[in-house]
Order: C-alpha cells, then sequence, then structure tokens
C-alpha cells in the first residue's frame, strides 16, 4: 500500500492506495483539490505537484518531454506518476483557486499518453 500525504491550500490529507494507483486520481479520488485540466495526457501542467519525500525517480517519456519545453523546476506531473510507498507532496495548483468550474476531465486508470 501507498501512504501519501498530500497538502493542497494549506489542508493536509493523508491516506493509502494500492500501489500502482495513478497519483493524480489518487489524489483526487481521496478528496484533494487537484486540477487536471488535459485530462491526464501532460499537456497542460495544471495537476504539478512537488514532493518533500517519497519522489519517484523515473520520469515517463511525457514528462520528460514536457520537462525540457516547460520550466517545471522541482515540480511533477501527478498525471504521469504512480503511488508507491511513503509519498509526502504538496499540490500546486488547485480548483478552489482558479477560475475554472471544474478540474478537467477524469484522467484515466493507466498513464496517457503510453510511454
Amino acid at each position: 500500500m501507498a501512504n501519501i500525504t498530500a497538502t493542497a491550500d494549506g489542508d493536509t490529507t493523508n491516506f493509502e492506495v494500492e500501489d500502482g494507483t495513478r497519483l493524480v486520481l489518487a489524489l483526487e479520488n481521496n478528496g484533494v483539490d487537484i486540477l487536471h485540466k488535459c485530462g491526464g495526457w501532460a499537456k497542460c501542467t495544471t495537476c504539478k505537484v512537488t514532493f518533500d519525500s517519497g519522489e519517484p525517480s523515473d520520469r515517463t517519456a511525457a514528462e520528460a518531454e514536457l520537462a525540457d519545453n516547460r520550466d517545471l523546476g522541482e515540480a511533477r506531473l501527478s498525471c504521469q506518476l504512480l503511488a508507491e510507498g511513503d509519498m509526502e507532496l504538496t499540490v500546486a495548483m488547485t480548483l478552489s483557486s482558479s477560475d475554472f468550474d471544474d478540474a478537467g476531465d477524469t484522467p484515466a486508470e493507466a498513464i496517457t499518453p503510453e510511454d
């Protein structure tokens, strides 16, 4: 099981999910306020998170390409990560602090696009 501690707009949530769960879905399905405007296709960067601990070392090709084309700094795309082990992270962009009406299309269970 993955043990995730997530902070969004100052609210901290701790929960467990199955290892291998797409991180953006793990967050949203457990009440964490997070945007994902492109539906998890690594196009928009609204699902950015930063890690205090437990950051995965691998990047998908889509995340690496986006990191090369935009200044992500230390941020990672939660739509391109799987929940594993203990993770402590902060969500960069939330629906409640945006002008959007919804978080975005629901991402698929598997990481898209395929690596």
